[in-house]
């Protein structure tokens, strides 16, 4: 039985489950390779900022498993879960991700559309005449 660790993440919709294991640092996004779910560099350095401390993610495979929101969300969604994941195996790492906001939720999500409204807080255009 391989020993793994799973957690998650959320970001506005987005929900990632990272399972987490023992490896050589192999990277399955939904069934993708890093590079090809992920184009830009900037979301992939976003992904894999909790492993700037521990010297390369080249100790772990990673099963990742993202849906909802929009891109963005999902790289922030799966930094959180792995930073989650990362605490629970080695609990020193906590004082850092903290101080870096690594394990802090963002709870910002979209606001709802009112009625009498064109949107959440834009009003119809006001005509006096």
């Amino acid at each position: 039985m391989v020993e793994e660790t799973v957690a998650k993440g959320r970001r506005k919709t987005a929900v990632a489950s990272i399972r987490l294991r023992s490896g050589k640092g192999n990277i399955d996004i939904n069934g993708r390779e890093l590079e090809k779910y992920f184009n830009s560099e900037i979301q992939r350095k976003k992904v894999f900022a909790p492993f700037e401390n521990l010297g390369g993610n080249s100790r772990y495979d990673m099963i990742i498993r993202v849906k909802g929101g929009g891109v963005e969300a999902q790289a922030e969604a799966i930094r959180l879960g792995l930073s989650r994941a990362l605490v629970s195996n080695d609990e020193n790492l906590r004082h850092d991700f903290k101080e870096r906001g690594f394990l802090t939720r963002d709870p910002r999500k979209k606001e709802r559309k009112k009625y009498g409204l064109a949107g959440a807080r834009k009003r119809f255009q006001f005509s006096k005449r």
